[in-house]
Parts: C-alpha cells; sequence; structure tokens
C-alpha cells in the first residue's frame, strides 16, 4: 500500500511562563535562549532521520510548543533553509508557527513571513482579561487584539486563533461573548477547546472551580451555534473555518498521516514496511542539544493499537471516514470491524452510509465514552504488530 501523507513537526519547548493548565513538553525560560544550539541539533537530528524522508514530500510542517514565537524570524528561517536543503516540500507546502499575543508585534510577525512561515496560530484562549488572568496568560485581551490585528497587516493570508471555554467560573452567557468577540475580527480558521484538568499540571494539584457537567453542555451548545451562525464549518470537533482555510497539518493527523517529529520531548508516527512505528525524543533540552542519540523510545505498534489510534483521530472529523482510507491506514475494511461499531450505530451515535461511517450530533457530544467502548473491543483482538 502506499504510504501516508507525511508532516514534520519542529517542538521549541520554552515559553515565557508554564500555564497553570498545560501539560505539553514546556519550560519557563531562564536567560537567552539557546537559539543557535537547539537550531543546529534540530538541523543534526534532521540529518539523522533521512530513513524516514527518503522517497517522501513533506506536505505540512508545524513550529509547535512551548512557544515557538520567542524564537527571532532569523532563527525560524535558518531552520526552514536546512529543512529546505534536506527534504523535499511540496510546492504549496503549509508552514505553520504557533504564537502567543504576549511575545509578538508587527516586525517580529513580519519576519516570520520572511523566513517562509504561511500560517499562523494565535493562543488567544479568552478575551476576558480576568479569565486570562485565571489562566496564567502572559498577555491581556488587548494583546490579542494587537496580535490579530498585526498577523493580517503582515500579510498572512491565513491564521487561527485558539478560544478555550469552560473556564473557571464561566456561564455560558460569558462564554458566548466571548466567543462573539473573537467571531467579530472574522479570523480565517476558529479552534474552540474545552478545558479540561490534566495530571501533573498546576491545576491538577489545585484545581479551579469549573461549570457543571451540565453547565459545560450548554457553554458549548451556546459556542458551536454561535460559530456555525457566523458561517464557519465545523470541519473538526474543536475546529472551525471559512471555505478554504483548514488546517492541512491538522487533517493530517486526523487522517492518521505520518509526522516526523523534532525536538526535545517530539513523537513521530512513522509508516514503514514493518509497520506503523512511534518514536519519542529525550525530554530535556541540555540533552537534545548535547546527545547525538535522541531517541527515548520507538515502539513497533499492535496491529489493534493502530485501529484504535485511527478511530480516535479519523472520529473527530465531522465527515468522518471511508473504508479506502480505513484501510489504507490500517489493514482493516468494514466487514473486519463490525462488531467495533455495529451497536454504535443502531444507537444512532455513528452514520454509517455505503462506504462511509461519521459520528452523528449525539455521537460527537458523547465521543469520549464511544472511544472508551471501541478501546476496550479493541483491546481483546489479536494482539500481533501491525
Amino acid at each position: 500500500m502506499p504510504l501516508p501523507p507525511l508532516s514534520l513537526y519542529i517542538h521549541i519547548p520554552w515559553c515565557v511562563a508554564k500555564c497553570p493548565y498545560c501539560d505539553f513538553h514546556s519550560l519557563a525560560r531562564r536567560g537567552p535562549l539557546p537559539e543557535g544550539p537547539y537550531v543546529r541539533a534540530l538541523l543534526d537530528d534532521l540529518d539523522r532521520s533521512q530513513a524516514a524522508l527518503r522517497g517522501r514530500k513533506i506536505q505540512t510542517i508545524f513550529f509547535g510548543g512551548g512557544t515557538p514565537s520567542l524564537f527571532a524570524g532569523a532563527a525560524v528561517g535558518e531552520i526552514l533553509e536546512g529543512v529546505n536543503r534536506r527534504a523535499t516540500l511540496e510546492a504549496d507546502c503549509e508552514i505553520t508557527l504557533e504564537a502567543n499575543p504576549g511575545t509578538i508585534d508587527s516586525r517580529r510577525f513580519q519576519a516570520f513571513r520572511e523566513a517562509g512561515v504561511t500560517r499562523l496560530s494565535l493562543g488567544v484562549q479568552s478575551l476576558h482579561d480576568p479569565s486570562l488572568r485565571r489562566l496564567g496568560r502572559i498577555h491581556n485581551a488587548r494583546d490579542a487584539y494587537d496580535a490579530m490585528e498585526a498577523a493580517a497587516g503582515a500579510g498572512f493570508r491565513s491564521f487561527n486563533i485558539d478560544l478555550m471555554y469552560g473556564l473557571p467560573d464561566q456561564t455560558a452567557a460569558k462564554a458566548l461573548a466571548d466567543v462573539r468577540a473573537a467571531l467579530a475580527v472574522d479570523p480565517p480558521h476558529l479552534s474552540l477547546y474545552e478545558l479540561t484538568i490534566e495530571a501533573h499540571t498546576a491545576f491538577a494539584h489545585d484545581p479551579p472551580v469549573l461549570p457543571s457537567e451540565d453547565e459545560r453542555m450548554a457553554i458549548e451548545d451556546a459556542v458551536t451555534q454561535a460559530a456555525g451562525a457566523a458561517g464557519y464549518d465545523r470541519y473538526e470537533v474543536s475546529a472551525y473555518t471559512r471555505p478554504g482555510y483548514r488546517c492541512a497539518h491538522n487533517l493530517n493527523y486526523w487522517r492518521f498521516g505520518d509526522y516526523l517529529g523534532l525536538g526535545t520531548g517530539a513523537h513521530s508516527k512513522l509508516t514503514g514496511p514493518e509497520g506503523v512505528t512511534r518514536v519519542a525524543r529525550i525530554a530535556d533540552p541540555a540533552r537534545y542539544m548535547g546527545d547525538h542519540d535522541r531517541i527515548a523510545s520507538r515502539r513497533l505498534m499492535a496491529r489493534r493499537d493502530v485501529v484504535f489510534e485511527f478511530l480516535l483521530n479519523a472520529l473527530r472529523l465531522t465527515e468522518g471516514f471511508s473504508q479506502d482510507l480505513l484501510y489504507a491506514r490500517t489493514g482493516y475494511d468494514f466487514t473486519d470491524l463490525e462488531s467495533l461499531w455495529a451497536h454504535a450505530v443502531t444507537r444512532s451515535l455513528l452514520w454509517r452510509e455505503g462506504d462511509w461511517i461519521r459520528t452523528t450530533p449525539l455521537g460527537r457530544r458523547f465521543l469520549d465514552a464511544l472511544l472508551a467502548e471501541f478501546l476496550a473491543i479493541t483491546e481483546i483482538m489479536p494482539a500481533e504488530v501491525s
């Protein structure tokens, strides 16, 4: 079977301050950033990853973190020039960089644009100052508006706004006001995430008072209806877009494509003759910059795990997935997995239409519970590697 599309993820772990809800590999900056050594380590890592690139084009590139916008435009440009020398990029390769509104200005955005970045993802989270303070963000609402204006002024045709809902003491009315304020800016792409308390975060050790389950459902209904009424297409559980502005990088994740992750703590999913392999880089910047062996773990996935992870991603898409995509990514077809979704179809959690499966609105609301059922079933499937 042909290999899946390949994306490149580049992790820059430093932040100004660690947010209390964040469970990503990130750390607060202490003094000047080691841009030069880290860029050299990234490109050396790419040199040592050539086997994953052989005969393949990179479809998308994503700078994530941490706060990648802490790096200078020149450093981002050096990384992209190095990638271009070592790999083949699609002519329309989407290159996204995450940016914190508290770390940028119009000149920095212009520098990213000149370096080759084609898309920005702005971590706005809220346009309500008390909520931003409760979330530990370093910016205020004015900074967020300035960042959105600067993104457009720097010539970025495409940019995303990240917003969170279900915040401490938030009501449906407050959440709706937040979303409407963001929609008034008319961003090409909007991501709406519910705040969840993750283990090993500051919020896990000192939990804030969050809306009740019923209140969270009311908030979700309010914000999703507002985005739909404004003409945004909900193409994924948390993603809304104007026509022509879907995030190609995230679509590759959700369609269970391949990605090579570079940088401290980065993860990869790569398909080869032996099957699907998960690779994790060491989560220590000093070691990453000093060691030539930067691999912390490498695991060939069992076929049952491949099936579950495919469903975990593909069912986030409102369009669902086709039998052809399922077979191309897992080697299974619909009849092989009838026991997985037959009961969900009868309970109106899934729609099966010919060679296509997708969640119903009810299934989308209870997607986590549906996936937990799928996990229980896949765990008793044969465990041979993919």
